[in-house]
């Protein structure tokens, strides 16, 4: 480009100050910072009904789904396990506390018929034995073939960790782009003053 050419594109630009763009990019920066953090409030109110859901054993599903959207879909939500997690992954406890009663329940529903059906058994086959006589080993023997025992519940089940896209196209994400676009635009026109101003 030519010197005229330049000072006609100095001109053009100097009305617009670098403090309009850097305004301008603290304005958008917190916009974003309170984006991020209406997101991440979001995402403890979403964990809270999860827990909430999980002691009454009302909806779970549904709050975990609404949990599970939110936090894939915002940033500032990572809800992750292991050692670079800030939380511990979800863990429905009341759920799977309340399924291994239920099948502790049922073996001890389902055995105590197993048993009384062996004595009848039993008795039906030795009526004049008494207790010592091949009654018990009898009745023993219709409990083993007859009975049922706990089948463990795994519990990895009921953990859950979801993690948070880097970027996302929320009020944050929208933000985030405009701060960073507004900010290389108060180095460039920075720099632009430095260099033309002496034309």
């Amino acid at each position: 480009m030519d010197k005229k050419a330049l000072h006609y594109f100095w001109l053009r630009i100097r009305p617009v100050h670098t403090f309009y763009f850097f305004v301008a990019f603290l304005v958008a920066a917190s916009i974003c910072v309170v984006a991020l953090r209406g997101n991440y409030q979001k995402m403890v109110n979403l964990r809270e009904a999860v827990y909430a859901a999980d002691q009454a054993g009302v909806d779970v599903e549904s709050a975990l789904a609404n949990l599970r959207a939110h936090v894939n879909g915002h940033m500032n939500t990572d809800l992750t396990g292991g050692t670079e997690g800030i939380y511990p992954p979800i863990h429905l406890k009341g759920t799977y506390e309340r399924l291994v009663q239920a099948e502790q329940e049922r073996v001890n529903t389902v055995n105590s018929k197993v048993y009384s059906d062996a004595q009848a058994h039993c008795e039906a086959l030795y009526p004049t034995s008494f207790s010592g006589g091949p009654r018990v080993p009898c009745i023993e023997q219709y409990v083993k073939e007859h009975g049922t025992t706990k089948q463990e519940i795994p519990v990895a089940l009921y953990k859950f960790d979801f993690a948070s896209p880097t970027w996302s196209p929320d009020l944050a994400g929208w933000m985030l782009v405009t701060s960073a676009l507004l900010l290389g635009l108060a180095v460039i026109r920075f720099l632009a003053g430095r260099w033309l101003s002496g034309l």
